[in-house]
């Protein structure tokens, strides 16, 4: 039988997101971030993790939500994402990560198919965990592009 896929929830606003926990190195506590001069809104600037610069992203503005004040919740998870030129590590500010855990279904319902400029096309899927949805992000498109400009 194959191994059930877990997930680390991630808490924005009211809404639940979840990340493939094999993505994922490690959570860290806020921490002070040095800004990057003109970087886009979303990037707030680098961490050293273990003597390695990593950008912080922040999923709020990453996700068009308004940029709100850290809280003693407010957490940056490390994880890899893939761009056009290969793996990079990112770290995300979420308002506060839950836990590590299974979806109720292992399936995944796609996003919406709406029309108009929304496509979904960062959602790997639409899951529930205990009745509630959660949505699954596909890092490699929310965040992929910044490899991709990183490297231009």
């Amino acid at each position: 039988m194959a191994e059930t896929a877990q997930y680390v929830t991630l808490g924005v606003a009211e809404d639940l997101f979840a990340a493939p926990v094999e993505r994922v190195q490690e959570i860290l506590d806020m921490r002070p971030i040095a800004r990057l001069p003109q970087a886009p809104a979303n990037l707030l600037g680098m961490i050293d993790v273990r003597g390695q610069g990593v950008p912080v992203i922040d999923l709020r503005l990453t996700l068009g939500l308004e940029q709100i004040a850290d809280t003693e919740t407010t957490r940056i998870v490390v994880l890899t994402v893939t761009g056009r030129d290969g793996a990079l590590t990112l770290g995300l500010k979420a308002d506060r990560v839950f836990e590590v855990t299974v979806l109720d279904d292992p399936r995944l319902d796609p996003p919406p198919a709406i029309s108009g400029t929304w496509n979904g096309e960062c959602i790997a899927g639409i899951g529930r965990r205990n009745g509630a949805f959660v949505t699954v992000l596909d890092l490699d498109r929310l965040l992929g592009a910044l490899a991709i400009e990183r490297a231009a």
